[in-house]
């Protein structure tokens, strides 16, 4: 299953001034995340293990280490059992997070509701670190449902 692909809003509502990358960034960010909190499937660790140093020692930003190993697509071969469980819930819909149902998106935007849109978040570990709290506090309520 495909949970998002960078490419999806191209045609459609995305800023023309932005990179096509900054597609990517909002994918990246809880991608990222996720491998860096060990949800991340055994392919991608295991045959892009350099990749992954380099985003661990911060040499790539989320966007880039993603566009490099996934190219561009987000599915359920990218996470473990326990992050495909989690992603499904809260990537998707937000319903199953205790008493306060917010998907990804949901807090996404709220977290850089300073961005004129979606796209507008910057790639960077600044913005990665501003949102990585929130993901794992989801993470944790999650798991104690």
């Amino acid at each position: 299953m495909k949970y998002d692909d960078a490419s999806w809003p191209y045609g459609g509502d995305f800023p023309p001034e932005l990179p096509t990358e900054a597609g990517a960034t909002h994918i990246a960010m809880f991608v990222a995340w996720a491998a860096l909190n060990g949800l991340a499937g055994d392919f991608h660790m295991r045959d892009a293990a350099n990749e992954f140093a380099m985003l661990e020692s911060r040499d790539l930003t989320p966007t880039e280490w993603f566009i490099r190993v996934y190219d561009e697509k987000f599915t359920t071969e990218d996470l473990t059992d326990e992050g495909n469980a989690f992603a499904r819930i809260y990537y998707g819909s937000g319903e199953g997070l205790h008493s306060n149902p917010r998907s990804y998106l949901d807090d996404y935007s709220t977290m850089f509701s300073e961005a004129e849109s979606l796209y507008g978040v910057k790639d960077s570990w600044a913005s990665f670190d501003r949102l990585s709290a929130k993901l794992s506090a989801r993470l944790e309520a999650w798991r104690n449902i």
